[in-house]
């Protein structure tokens, strides 16, 4: 269902076909912040499918779930109720009716999530989660994540691959840190674990991180956030013959 509904679609029924925008890339290199900004300025909906596997850690570190132990994960992820809200301006997440949007934003989910990620049982059941919220889409979403153009949607009508310096990636998070009052400490640790979350999401059996071999290679180091913007907003206006709003 999925497939036909958001496969390939003939130049004269661009304009009345849902879309699907499938970006990808490691920690750091701008794919939620310019993914929301895309959505919001085509009249698309928007996915971080990041939170919600943040969401999932947050649920099992909050239910003493040992996230080291695959099995005890594998058992327990069909258990919380994770909502994604897919509005541009304004998205969401909540666990079991609570909203966790700050929650699974601290170091010890981030410390952990890669571990969560990687089971399969977790991310089969969030890639169902991930394309029901496509599948409800009117007009088209803008999902970004790891495995979007990959495994989720394989056949999106736009997939992007938004990479940068590890050095770039790592003053950018340094920065937005520091505006949230963020010690220099914590920011020196968390600027250390992109490195690791990297590796750990890329060498991972299942689902690892790639740029799919017919995604558009976005090297954002030298780009500002407004350049990513609109390269990616007209791609999608070239190739879904959708229109800015």
């Amino acid at each position: 269902m999925l497939r036909e509904r958001f496969g390939p679609v003939d130049t004269a029924d661009r304009a009345h076909a849902p879309v699907v925008v499938a970006i990808d890339g490691p920690s750091g290199s701008g794919k939620s912040t310019v993914s929301r900004a895309v959505a919001a300025r085509l009249g698309l909906s928007f996915l971080d499918t990041g939170a919600m596997y943040r969401a999932m850690t947050w649920w099992m570190l909050a239910n003493d779930v040992d996230v080291d132990d695959p099995e005890a994960v594998a058992v327990a992820c069909g258990k919380p109720v994770i909502v994604s809200g897919t509005d541009a301006v304004g998205p969401t997440i909540t666990v079991d009716g609570k909203d966790v949007s700050g929650p699974i934003r601290g170091p010890e989910v981030t410390a952990q999530v890669s571990a969560v990620a990687a089971v399969p049982a977790v991310r089969s059941r969030l890639v169902e989660l991930q394309r029901g919220c496509a599948e409800v889409a009117e007009r088209g979403i803008v999902a970004e994540g790891r495995d979007m153009g990959t495994v989720v949607f394989p056949d999106a009508t736009v997939k992007v691959f938004l990479t940068a310096s590890e050095e770039a990636r790592a003053e950018r998070r340094a920065i937005e840190l520091r505006a949230k009052g963020v010690d220099e400490a914590t920011i020196t640790a968390m600027a250390a674990d992109l490195a690791r979350r990297d590796a750990a999401d890329s060498s991972r059996e299942t689902s690892p991180l790639s740029q799919a071999v017919d995604a558009v290679l976005v090297d954002t180091s030298r780009l500002t956030l407004e350049q990513v913007i609109d390269r990616i907003t007209a791609l999608v206006e070239e190739k879904a013959g959708l229109s800015s709003v």
